[in-house]
Parts: C-alpha cells; structure tokens; sequence
C-alpha cells in the first residue's frame, strides 16, 4: 500500500517520478497533486469502456501523462490489450518510447503522426476501443473526433481546451447581425464571445457526435477550484437514430450565423 494516501494501490512510484509528478523524493506538492487527481477522476470514466485486449488510442498525447496512467493502473495487469500515443512532436514521441521502455510497458506504442495520416497508418489497429484526447486544445477535439468517426472508435473521452475557432467566427458576423437577431447580444461583448464560443463550440460536438448515432454524457471532470478547464464528454456509440440531432445541429448553425462552419461539424 501507498505511503501516500493520494496514491492508488498498484500504482509505479517510479512511474509518477517520471511524469514529475511525484519529486525525486517520492513527495507531492499542490500543483502535483491537482494534475494527479484529474488524471485518476477521468481514469474512473474510461476504466469502465475497457475491456481485455481493448485498443486504445490517446490523440494529441503530447508527455502521455493519461496513457502511462492508464497503462500503469489498467493495462499492465492483463495480458492483451494496448495504448497508442498519437503525437506530431518527435521528440515527445521519442521520450514516451523509451520511457515505456525503461518501465517494461511493453504493449504502450507511440507514433509521431498526424491526424490524417493516423486515420490511414497501417500502425493503428484497425479496431478502435476507446479514443482519448485530454486538454487538447482548440481544433485538436476535433480532430480527435474526427479520427474517432472516421475510424468508427466505440467511445471517446474528450476534455477540451483554450476553443477559439467558433468564437472567431461569431466575432466576425457580430455586427451585421446585431440589428436583426437579438440572440447577438449574448456574444456582444468581447468577453462574452470568448465564453460563449467555447461554450456553443462543445454542444455543437455533443451535436455532432449524437449526428453519428453516438450515446453522449457531459459532465465536469474535477470541481472548479481545481481546473477551469473541466467539460467532460463521454461519446460511446450505439447506432441511435441520427436524423433529429443532424436537423438540430443544422438549426444551430443557422440561427447563430455560423453555416461556414458546417464542414466542422459534419
């Protein structure tokens, strides 16, 4: 058992040394332990979705800070199954793979690909339990999403980030809209566009992913005093009717100015 009470029983010390989130001394200061309790709350919603010998596949990995946990607290303890990171940055890719390495992760896989060629490397399973993607920021949800359709993943696991895209585009119809449509002056302000966008940028997704016969649950990852960063979307797909959702998310876009986006969400 941890001497830490924080940690979980089974967990690598040697593991969370790595990830510094334990010091060299085997401590835990404040900023670590906040970054450690939203990896082990967003680990509660995936370790339900997996099963023996699931594939899963963290997109935008960057230091695999979810994968390693994940690996570390789920996968090392059956006899099939594995993680793939999905990073662009070769240099992180290389720290992850020898970090793996070092740690014995044998069925961890890291590959410095982009989203497009992700959806057709021969090096992805072509079966896809779960697809994560963590603090990934702006356009990075989507095209995790993105990804997760094209390659018909059961569930993704989404916690988004710093959404500036839609509320550029809302910024941009602001004014021509303003005397026609009083729903503007919900984003009339600039902070409020700020907001508002990243707000109406996760429905439209919940939209979207519902569009392609996806269950979807929203929910905040970990309280507000710890990260304001916290929407939590839970995608798993169970070929529900798609025809209502797509209708609604077309009348969103519509209503809010925002058709120009509609290959985005599609």
């Amino acid at each position: 058992m941890s001497l830490i009470p924080e940690i979980r029983e089974g967990q690598s010390l040697e593991l969370l040394k790595e990830l510094h989130i334990l010091t060299r001394d085997g401590k835990l200061n404040q900023d670590t332990r906040r970054k450690l309790k939203q990896v082990y709350h967003l680990y509660n919603f995936i370790e339900p979705l997996l099963t023996e010998g699931a594939n899963l596949i963290d997109m935008g990995a960057g230091k695999s800070y979810l994968g390693f946990i994940l690996y570390d607290l789920f996968f090392k303890t059956k006899s099939s199954g594995h993680v793939y990171g999905i990073e662009t940055r070769e240099e992180l890719v290389e720290k992850s793979r020898l970090l793996a390495e070092r740690l014995q992760f044998k069925r961890m896989k890291f590959l410095p690909l982009s989203v497009e060629s992700s959806m057709t490397s021969r090096e992805v399973p072509e079966t896809i339990d779960v697809v994560t993607a963590l603090h990934a920021c702006d356009t990075a949800t989507d095209d995790a999403i993105r990804f997760g359709l094209e390659r018909k993943a059961k569930h993704l696991v989404l916690v988004p980030c710093c959404q500036a895209e839609v509320a550029s585009v809302l910024r941009k119809h602001k004014g021509p809209t303003l005397a026609h449509n009083v729903l503007t002056e919900v984003w009339r302000h600039p902070i409020h566009t700020r907001e508002f966008g990243s707000h109406i940028t996760n429905v439209l997704r919940c939209l979207q992913l519902e569009a392609h016969g996806y269950q979807v649950r929203v929910t905040e990852l970990v309280g507000w005093e710890h990260s304001m960063k916290n929407e939590l979307i839970v995608a798993t797909f169970k070929d529900l009717p798609r025809r209502h959702p797509q209708e609604r998310l077309d009348k969103l876009l519509g209503e809010l100015g925002l058709e120009e986006m509609q290959t985005r969400f599609s």
